[in-house]
């Protein structure tokens, strides 16, 4: 009868894990103080600023429009959102809505309360 040949142990392995992950956390520290070098030469000889990279509060300059997007489109995006509407409707209580778009809690309310929406223009 052949005898069977016991693999590792479980603690053999733990051990082995942990060497490797020691060799590999050396590496990586290694490479990344490679890489930080690297950009910080790229940095240096091309004068980048922070505002340059994105990084930072600056506003970034802006690049050129995705391929079919309208310049106008594009500005829009770049500014955020869209300016508020004035309102239309408002309601004794400081509620308002710009009379687009899906109708506010508090207009449905007034409707069924029976206002017209003539009584609720602002």
């Amino acid at each position: 009868m052949a005898t069977r040949k016991a693999g590792p142990s479980l603690t053999t392995l733990t051990a082995q894990i942990a060497k490797l992950q020691t060799q590999a956390d050396a590496l990586r520290k290694k490479e990344v103080a490679e890489v930080v070098a690297k950009v910080r030469t790229a940095i240096a000889h091309y004068r980048l600023t922070a505002a340059d990279l994105g990084l930072g509060t600056a506003v970034p300059k802006a690049s050129k429009p995705a391929v079919g997007t309208t310049v106008k489109k594009a500005r829009r995006k770049a500014a955020g959102k869209k300016p508020a509407r004035p309102a239309k409707y408002k309601d004794g209580q400081g509620n308002t809505w710009g009379g687009i778009g899906k109708r506010p809690d508090w207009f449905k309310a007034a409707l069924v309360a029976g206002k017209k929406p003539e009584e609720l223009l602002a």
